[in-house]
């Protein structure tokens, strides 16, 4: 399984000839390597609405033909748009023919903006990821706060790799994602949702120096193998 990373909060995950992407915020986002135009994806998973995790999911769906795996009320909005949704939500896990989809909590909000239109679509619960595929898993803990429900999802998966989110302001900021990852008990976390905007910039190095388990800063385009 091939897992990179490419800016804010977008993964990709490789795995069983599959490509997978989490939260593909790339027009608009000055720090992702990729360009929406050409990005493949056979799956895209969301953890919630916000237009920088939702982001390009609708052209690149569409031109794929991808799948999109999101919480209900969001899946529901983005197959009005015609796209090919799964819904599911909070608690909940299916498996895939590219692997196992699991739900957890995020505090958080989730919203949609039409900017055209001048409106907010409520778009549910927000949500983080765990992912399992080839005997490895992986958590996205999407946009959250700390809360301590994260030592229970420590409990119950053996987290192989975890990306947490540490710009603070939206989310939560170096000093509370050390502990979420001290509750997770990853084996490996990796840092994310910094540094796009002024009001979430961060050093990532310094939180990877808070951690007592391995911490890598991946720029946009790295990749690492699990």
């Amino acid at each position: 399984m091939k897992v990179s990373y490419h800016g804010h909060s977008v993964v990709k995950i490789e795995t069983n000839g599959t490509n997978i992407l989490i939260d593909p915020f790339i027009t608009g986002n000055g720090l992702t390597d990729l360009e929406a135009d050409n990005t493949k994806a056979d799956v895209i998973l969301l953890t919630h609405g916000h237009n920088d995790h939702v982001g390009d999911t609708v052209d690149i769906a569409k031109r794929n033909g991808a799948l999109v795996v999101a919480p209900f009320e969001l899946a529901t909005y983005l197959g009005f748009q015609g796209v090919n949704a799964h819904p599911m939500h909070i608690g909940g896990s299916h498996e895939f023919a590219f692997g196992t989809v699991k739900l957890t909590q995020a505090f958080h909000g989730s919203a949609y903006t039409e900017e055209e239109n001048q409106r907010i679509v409520y778009t549910g619960m927000p949500a983080g990821i765990l992912f399992s595929a080839e005997g490895k898993t992986i958590y996205h803990a999407g946009d959250t706060g700390l809360f301590s429900d994260l030592k229970l999802i420590g409990e119950r998966n053996k987290i192989d790799l975890a990306f947490l989110p540490i710009g603070d302001n939206f989310t939560m900021g170096p000093e509370d994602a050390a502990t979420a990852a001290e509750w997770i008990q990853a084996s490996h976390v990796v840092p994310v949702h910094y540094d796009t905007f002024d009001v979430i910039k961060q050093d990532p190095q310094a939180f990877v120096d808070l951690l007592d388990v391995k911490g890598s800063v991946m720029k946009a385009g790295d990749s690492l193998d699990l």
